[in-house]
């Protein structure tokens, strides 16, 4: 290895999924149970957002940013040929990430300008990152990538601006929400067939993920729609119809995929699981506008479900193959995964469970405690001598 290649410096800020990836499961494990505490009136935050929109606002803008910059950082070098970002440049990033936290929780005592203006910093410096790695590889293909971050970074502008305005971000809930979900649409439509593919292959099995094709453009156009209506109007007819239609394509994508064959490998079996609370999640944004349930049922499969369960699935499986060891989930991940995914379901439930909301803040805490005693010393220590192919985004 070239020295060139060599870092020197801490483990953590070697490769970008490692303090993102920490970050992310540390502040999901501390920031429920102070969610609970607010809600339930024992803390007061001195956040200039509402409550409940501070706790909605830290969920995608604070756990789900740093999962999305985390798995960034890391699949942008695969698809370019380029050195990661390393050291003080990722530790930079990462000190943005905590004053934006730092700023929303009221720890500086800063109006909403201020505030909101510590808080955008963070996914802007993402998204010219990822902009000049992939223009300096003329890896043109993916510079798709950079329209949901960019549209992430000015969601998160106007989730401040409307609580400002306002007085809550009705519209600003869902806009981080839809986004994160297209994300999942983009990527995981991408990664979950690759792996499958590839695992399917190595079984010598020769029914195989069905490549990407028009369906698939038709899927993500449908649901694209589906997240826009959902956003802007979401007791409209229009959204129960086209968020319906878009449950039904993305039903039928998943099966597509194969996932049924992957029982033998959990650490593979998730992603699929967690992409159907994408369908899921429609169809319950479906219903909503029918009445027929609550907007939180569907905003919590979406949000813990698929947000929560994608982002587990993949934290764990970069983490694992990236540190040098076996792709393997375990028990103790694969209780995590579980428990993230019955808590959204409990959460989701919660209108005919009294105590589904607390249960659900308890799972989901123990979820992350799982996820930091395995996972917190694969992202801060030396990758270990074995190595494993790439397991976070396949190359092009």
């Amino acid at each position: 290895m070239s020295p060139s290649f060599t870092f020197r410096g801490p483990a953590l800020f070697s490769y970008g999924f490692r303090p993102f990836f920490l970050a992310a499961t540390l502040f999901a494990l501390g920031v429920i149970p102070l969610w609970w505490l607010v809600w339930t009136g024992r803390v007061a935050l001195a956040s200039p957002l509402h409550p409940t929109d501070w706790h909605i606002h830290e969920m995608i803008y604070g756990y789900g940013a740093a999962v999305v910059a985390g798995f960034l950082f890391t699949a942008v070098p695969n698809w370019t040929g380029r050195l990661p970002t390393r050291g003080w440049p990722l530790a930079g990033l990462l000190a943005l990430w905590l004053a934006g936290r730092l700023a929303v929780a009221g720890v500086f005592g800063l109006g909403a300008l201020a505030t909101a203006l510590v808080d955008q910093a963070f996914l802007l410096a993402v998204a010219a990152m990822i902009a000049r790695e992939i223009v300096a590889g003329k890896n043109w293909r993916n510079l798709k990538v950079l329209v949901p971050v960019s549209l992430l970074w000015l969601a998160n502008i106007a989730y401040h601006a409307e609580a400002a305005l306002a007085g809550t971000a009705w519209h600003g809930h869902r806009a981080g929400i839809a986004l994160l979900i297209f994300l999942i649409l983009l990527i995981g439509g991408r990664i979950v067939p690759s792996f499958t593919r590839n695992w399917l292959v190595q079984r010598g099995a020769t029914a195989l993920p069905v490549p990407f094709s028009r369906f698939d453009g038709l899927s993500l156009a449908g649901g694209a729609l589906a997240l826009v209506s959902w956003v802007a109007a979401p007791e409209s007819l229009a959204t129960a119809v086209l968020c319906g239609l878009a449950a039904l394509l993305h039903l039928g994508r998943l099966a597509r995929w194969r996932g049924h064959a992957t029982w033998r490998s959990p650490l593979l079996l998730m992603l699929h699981l967690a992409y159907l609370f994408v369908p899921l999640g429609l169809a319950a944004a479906s219903a909503a506008a029918l009445a027929l349930t609550t907007e939180a049922t569907a905003t919590h499969l979406l949000g813990i479900g698929a947000i929560g369960g994608m982002t587990v699935a993949v934290m764990m499986r970069a983490t694992m193959g990236h540190t040098g060891r076996p792709l393997v989930a375990g028990p103790l991940l694969t209780a995590a995964f579980g428990l993230t995914l019955l808590a959204s379901l409990l959460r989701a439930a919660s209108d005919l469970m009294p105590g589904g909301p607390a249960l659900s803040a308890l799972l989901w805490t123990a979820a992350f405690a799982l996820l930091a005693l395995r996972l917190g010393p694969a992202l801060s220590l030396p990758k270990t001598a074995r190595r494993h192919p790439s397991s976070l985004a396949p190359k092009g």
